[in-house]
């Protein structure tokens, strides 16, 4: 039930073992009667999860209205050609991307270096965000050329286990930044149906899907000045220039 997005050209498995997700062929259809399952039975973290996902390319808000698709005429507030609230530099603008995803599944932790707002159309998600200066205790994968840039391929989800004695065979490394990062200074909220939730950039945010839910988000422009309390561009890019 662990989603990490990651470059599937990169991604070698005879040396990194299989990849965190693969992709199949399904509908939204079959999507939706899977995810509506999984709430019926409150499917465990051991069975396999399900996550779709359908995109707005930012050329499309330049585009006649009349040719737009209804994610745009649907979210007029993302798709304006011209600044909103929501999109604050629609020539920086990286498109919509929708998400749905199913009870349980939990989205790796990662950042954006775009201002990010993020619509919940149906559902519930809990979002847990840490600053820019966390970065060092997020185990967040440093080098460029791996599939995984930008995020951390940590599951925050065995945090719980670190205490637990009948946990043995975790191994060490992952033990260490486990414990590294529980001592992360985060905010965590339930975005629910209606409400939208604005990430600064640079900000971490790992997800967690707390029933059949679909979300849609924009992302547009980078800040001039880094905040001096939490961090920024600054901070993050120190973070990956270092050793630890």
């Amino acid at each position: 039930n662990f989603l990490a997005f990651f470059d599937k050209n990169l991604w070698n498995v005879e040396t990194m073992g299989p990849p965190p997700t693969l992709d199949n062929d399904w509908n939204f259809e079959t999507w939706a009667k899977h995810a509506r399952y999984a709430d019926q039975v409150q499917l465990p973290p051991t069975e396999p999860h399900y996550y779709w996902q359908v995109a707005v390319e930012k050329e499309e808000r330049n585009s006649p209205k009349y040719t737009w698709t209804f994610i745009s005429k649907d979210l007029p507030s993302f798709s304006n050609p011209e600044p909103t609230f929501f999109g604050f530099n629609p020539p920086e603008q990286k498109g919509i991307q929708c998400r749905f995803g199913e009870r349980g599944i939990a989205a790796a932790n990662h950042y954006d270096t775009g201002r990010n707002m993020v619509a919940m159309i149906a559902g519930a998600k809990r979002y847990i965000l840490a600053p820019p200066k966390e970065c060092s205790k997020l185990a967040i994968v440093i080098p460029r050329k791996h599939p995984a840039h930008m995020f951390s391929l940590l599951n925050w989800g065995h945090i719980s286990l670190l205490d637990d004695p009948k946990v043995m065979s975790m191994p060490e490394q992952e033990r260490g930044w486990l414990e590294r990062a529980r001592e992360t200074l985060a905010i965590e909220t339930v975005l629910k149906a209606g409400e939208v939730l604005y990430i600064p950039s640079f900000w971490f945010h790992y997800i967690v899907s707390l029933q059949k839910g679909a979300q849609c988000n924009t992302r547009s422009g980078v800040p001039d000045e880094p905040n001096h309390y939490f961090g920024g561009r600054d901070t993050v890019q120190k973070c990956m220039d270092s050793s630890y």
